[in-house]
């Protein structure tokens, strides 16, 4: 029970102020006047105006609050390392065994989580939450549980409790972490670009540990190369990439002894690889509707170079015409196939034949540009199938199809092959068909030269399902042979035309390797904390994907087949870090999340970054490897730490169960004294 005594007036403040102040005249006046009761009338007065007030006894019936101590644990990935899990639950026991033996105080136990995406350790925030969740009168102190790595100290709460903090982690623990400065998203093949890194050393680092580290580099999960580098020190290092689109690069330092995790020991870098100018040689044998056709493709692309050439008149023909009247130059056979045909990214045979002009020496110069990594497209006219054609020739060992000397002319629909619609340069060119009267189909072609498969891999076929379209691999390069040259017909809209523009798109881009069209991969895309893997194959077996998560653990995940040639699978990573994927001879490498995620940036613990926020609330630092200290009980305003202890400011904060209000003295009790007052004025005035 709590009493106080408090004024509850039986007329307003005001009104009672003035009669006090009319009070207080007219006793100037009775004391001017000589009244020698003047005392009694002020005591009259005094009391009356003390009634009107009213006066009375309020009595409070109070229930005392238990105080509150916030303990937030830090829970976060890098409290998973090294033996802080343990350090943290013995932690957690101790102070609950602490505070259960104090009456009037009540635990409460607030855990903190990864944050989404990267967002690391928000210890503040938490704090921040928890403290919204409590009335802040009870709160007589706070306790973090964690390395003191934290995000976002910028949002730290006001807390006028003592603010503690005990520190996981041991003084001898260091740590070795790969930091990627910068590294640009897109870049130009054939070009290096240059990536900034940097392997640092943290905490206290043991004499036995070099000054040098390996650095091991792979690309799209590729060989491994490795180059010895300086530890604490900005490498430039110099990248070329070798193919276009999406270009994984993957960096790592081997883990070493003693070390507290190998989590911030790689990085992932994705660069997508983009051609300045795809240079592009067309070699036309002779003119005809087909030949413009290549030109106008070719051309309407302003990031392709062509250089164009009907061959018509033999280098050795050199008489005197003037200038301004050739219509034809000498062709620079040498120039073009010995000196500079490295330069081009594919080249074209249009309806070429063989008529001395290049020599077998050019044609097998050409045959080793395929086999070290160039591509070269045949559309093959009538000629193909005669004595002269480019099979006969040291090109024929590496062409997929061989002619049977037929040419078939008459009218047909090119179809895709059943392989063709597994394979990514014709899968769906279908659903480009136009409308007919009998319903979607393309434009007849009228001309087929008739070959055999050799090698290779048929994607299109003509009549009574003859190869008409054939792609092949050899050595590092590509070759593609187009058994036909009525593809004019298609861009001339004949019978509704076909997919001509998109065909030649997607065959341009399967010999230039883009990883998209390759036949034979494994790649994963990542969305948050999921990723969606997709095997591309002509085989069609099941398949299923191994996933070797971040911690080493292997997960087999099994595929579903969602379009001819393509099977996909979703899979949800628990942790954010590297993921390793692997189908038969097939790797791919994907990150959820960054590979050295910001939780992993700096694993030392230390008590720096929340120094001067604890000191203002006069709480301490604790490290757990000392042990656990003691706790107790101060003052509001005093220190609230020490060596070996911390304290807790009790609020003595209380819940109001019951109010009694009642007049401290009766009013007729305060009648009876006032008129006492006024009739001994009136007495001793009248005697005198």
């Amino acid at each position: 029970m709590q009493g106080a005594v408090i004024f509850d007036p039986l007329i307003g403040w005001p009104v009672l102020y003035g009669m006090a102040g009319l009070a207080i005249a007219l006793l100037v006046c009775a004391i001017w006047g000589g009244l020698t009761g003047w005392w009694l009338r002020a005591g009259a007065a005094a009391l009356l105006l003390f009634a009107l007030a009213n006066p009375s006894l309020q009595n409070e019936n109070r229930k005392p609050l238990n105080d509150i101590i916030l303990l937030v644990v830090d829970e976060t990935a890098s409290q998973g390392i090294s033996d802080r899990p343990t350090q943290i639950q013995a932690a957690i026991d101790a102070v609950a065994r602490r505070f259960a033996t104090r009456q009037h105080t009540d635990l409460k136990v607030i855990k903190l989580a990864d944050a989404e995406g990267d967002g690391g350790t928000l210890l503040m925030t938490r704090l921040a939450e928890a403290l919204s969740e409590v009335p802040l009168a009870r709160v007589a102190g706070a306790i973090l549980l964690s390395d003191g790595q934290l995000h976002d100290l910028d949002r730290l709460p006001n807390i006028s409790a003592p603010l503690h903090l005990l520190l996981t982690g041991h003084g001898s623990d260091w740590d070795r972490r790969l930091i990627m400065r910068n590294a640009p998203a897109f870049a130009i093949l054939g070009e290096p670009v240059t990536l900034t890194m940097r392997i640092e050393d943290q905490g206290r680092v043991p004499q036995s540990i070099g000054t040098s580290a390996v650095l091991e580099i792979s690309v799209d999960g590729g060989e491994l190369q490795r180059f010895e580098v300086a530890v604490g020190r900005d490498i430039q290092l110099p990248v070329t990439l070798p193919h276009g689109g999406v270009n994984v690069i993957q960096f790592a330092v081997p883990a070493v002894e003693g070390e507290l995790t190998d989590r911030n020991n790689a990085a992932v870098v994705q660069i997508n690889g983009v051609r300045d100018r795809l240079r592009v040689l067309l070699v036309s044998g002779q003119p005809h509707p087909g030949e413009r056709t290549w030109r106008n493709l070719l051309k309407s692309d302003s990031s392709v170079d062509l250089v164009h050439f009907t061959i018509l008149r033999p280098p050795e023909k050199q008489d005197r015409v003037p200038v301004s009247e050739l219509s034809l130059i000498a062709f620079p056979t040498r120039e073009l196939f010995l000196d500079k045909i490295d330069e081009f990214d594919l080249i074209i045979f249009d309806r070429y034949k063989r008529r001395g002009i290049l020599p077998s020496l050019y044609l097998d110069n050409v045959r080793q540009y395929v086999e070290n990594g160039g591509a070269v497209l045949l559309a093959a006219g009538p000629d193909f199938a005669t004595a002269n054609s480019l099979f006969r020739s040291p090109l024929g060992e590496i062409i997929p199809a061989e002619p049977t000397s037929r040419v078939l002319e008459e009218g047909y629909r090119p179809a895709i092959s059943e392989l063709g619609n597994r394979h990514p340069v014709t899968e769906g060119l279908a659903g480009f068909a136009p409308e007919n009267d009998d319903g979607p189909d393309w434009g007849r072609w009228f001309r087929l030269v008739d070959v055999v498969e050799t090698s290779g891999h048929t994607v299109m076929t003509g009549i009574d399902e003859r190869p008409l379209l054939v792609l092949d691999r050899v050595g590092q390069g590509r070759i593609a042979l187009l058994a036909s040259d009525h593809a004019w017909l298609w861009s001339r809209g004949f019978e509704g035309g076909g997919p001509q523009l998109e065909l030649l798109r997607r065959l341009a881009h399967w010999m230039m390797k883009e990883p998209e069209l390759e036949e034979e991969a494994l790649s994963a895309r990542a969305e948050g904390q999921s990723m969606l893997i997709t095997r591309r194959t002509l085989d069609e077996n099941p398949r299923d994907v191994q996933i070797t998560q971040p911690n080493g653990s292997v997960v087999t995940l099994g595929m579903e087949e969602v379009a001819p040639g393509r099977f996909e699978a979703e899979y949800s990573g628990p942790d954010i870090g590297l993921y390793r994927l692997s189908e038969g001879d097939m790797t791919a490498v994907v990150a959820l999340g960054p590979s050295a995620p910001r939780e992993f940036e700096e694993t030392i613990a230390t008590g720096a970054k929340l120094l001067s926020a604890i000191g203002q609330t006069g709480g301490g630092i604790i490290a757990l490897e000392d042990g656990f200290p003691d706790i107790r009980t101060v003052r509001p305003g005093r220190p609230a730490a020490g060596r070996g202890w911390i304290a807790y400011t009790p609020r003595g904060a209380y819940m109001t169960a019951d109010v009694n209000v009642r007049s401290l003295i009766p009013g007729w009790v305060f009648l009876l004294i006032t008129g006492m007052l006024s009739v001994g004025a009136w007495l001793r005035e009248g005697r005198r």
